[in-house]
């Protein structure tokens, strides 16, 4: 029975990365890169390396576990299950080594697994919004800030908005790569005095083995800025992810109902209402920003440890990092099936872009007496506002008002008031943002 869920309800690919057999393993590769480098500089028989790594691949994550229950140290316990398969080469496991040499090399190569597949998805969803984005470049609607309807924009433009976020997102987590993709062999509190005169050989030895750049200094941990880094990085993606999500939960809305999610033919909106259509798997992305935020506050915590370290940092990892990495890879996978299957509604956006009965074309009559009345435009923008009011509290076109006034001829009027003429540069600017 699972309790966590992402076990299962949020699984994905992330979910092997981070498994413990997938740990183990990493602890092991790590251990096995160690005796190499002792092996290179003649600290131990030649064969006991390859001895070693034989012995890793008859480790059972059971038998670690068996003995973590006797002994209470989960990287102790691996080294004595690793041992028991090694035969005589098994007194060369973890020869000078502290726990979190082993377990903070092995975290970076977790993390670098990890981006990579999630970059992988991220890029996938990235091909989804930039077809999107050139199928509606010039899909007019109106465009709304403080809730309020402002001036026509294109679905395009959103799409690319997002598009070129994305971008910025895969360039941060790829900037972070090398300030994660480093390990540590430096003993207890970082001086090395395990290994004598031969400690800087060892670790980049082990750090070239593994494909790892050696931390120039650390103290019994790698120092968990880098790690707060990342969190931080999947936070901000995950905060793109809401905000398309969010659009679409608004967009959805009964009373706007511009676009909405895909809706199958036995899906259940609702347990009491057979006709409720609910933007469910949007608000579950939203849901999940969340927990991916909240996790950033601890993993910056995680940075201000006592001394040379203390072990506070050590439980809440054991949930973070999964969490955050498989919470932001399913969030990825979701938003590009709810994009990739986005009903659009097309006499609604028109509807809405009537709403207000002209008033969204407010700024374009009031650009429009400027350079072709002569009027200045401070008193452009207040004969313009008390055409806008009295247009609202009647519930009259403001075109209509415009006429009724004589300010401009009919011709002019019919041309200020076409919503699809006034998005501005909109199309190449879409085109231009998704080359």
């Amino acid at each position: 029975m699972s309790i966590s869920p992402f076990e299962e309800r949020y699984r994905t690919e992330m979910n092997l990365i981070f498994d413990d057999q997938t740990k183990l393993n990493k602890w092991m590769a790590v251990e096995v890169a160690l005796a190499k480098a002792h092996a290179k500089l003649g600290h131990i028989p030649k064969d006991a390396p390859s001895k070693i790594e034989d012995a890793m691949k008859k480790v059972k994550h059971e038998r670690v576990v068996e003995i973590e229950s006797q002994i209470h140290h989960d990287l102790m316990a691996m080294v004595k299950a690793l041992t028991e398969q090694a035969g005589d080469s098994g007194k060369y496991v973890h020869l000078g080594a502290t726990s979190y040499d082993i377990e903070d090399t092995a975290t970076a190569l977790v993390f670098l697994d990890a981006i990579e597949l999630l970059e992988t998805h991220l890029a996938g969803f990235g091909k989804v919004l930039k077809e999107l984005a050139i199928k509606h470049r010039e899909t007019v609607c109106v465009g709304r800030t403080h809730g309020q309807h402002a001036v026509p924009t294109t679905y395009g433009m959103k799409f690319a908005l997002y598009y070129q976020e994305l971008k910025r997102n895969l360039e941060r987590l790829h900037e972070a790569k090398p300030r994660i993709a480093v390990g540590k062999m430096s003993g207890a509190v970082g001086t090395m005095a395990t290994f004598g005169d031969d400690g800087p050989k060892i670790q980049n030895l082990v750090m070239k083995e593994l494909g790892l750049q050696g931390a120039q200094v650390t103290n019994q941990v790698i120092q968990r800025d880098r790690h707060a880094e990342i969190m931080a990085t999947l936070a901000i993606t995950a905060s793109l992810l809401e905000k398309i999500a969010k659009e679409i939960r608004n967009l959805q809305r009964t009373e706007i109902l511009e676009v909405s999610e895909a809706f199958s033919t036995k899906q259940v909106g609702s347990s009491t209402m057979p006709q409720k259509r609910n933007p469910h798997k949007s608000e579950r992305v939203c849901s999940l920003a969340r927990l991916v935020r909240a996790n950033v506050i601890t993993a910056i915590e995680n940075n201000a440890l006592e001394h040379e370290r203390d072990l506070t940092n050590s439980a809440n990892e054991r949930a973070i990092f999964s969490e955050s990495f498989i919470a932001v890879d399913y969030m990825t996978l979701e938003m590009t099936r709810i994009v990739s299957g986005l009903v659009f509604y097309p006499d609604n956006i028109k509807k809405n872009l009537e709403l207000t009965k002209g008033l969204i074309l407010a700024e374009r009559l009031m650009i429009y007496l400027v350079e072709h009345k002569g009027i200045g435009r401070q008193d452009a923008h207040e004969q313009v506002r008390t055409l806008a009011q009295e247009a609202f509290t009647n519930g009259r076109h403001l075109k209509e008002l415009v006429l009724e006034k004589k300010l401009l001829e009919l011709k002019e009027v019919i041309e200020i008031f076409d919503y699809s003429t006034y998005i501005g540069h909109a199309k190449k600017i879409v085109e231009d943002a998704v080359k």
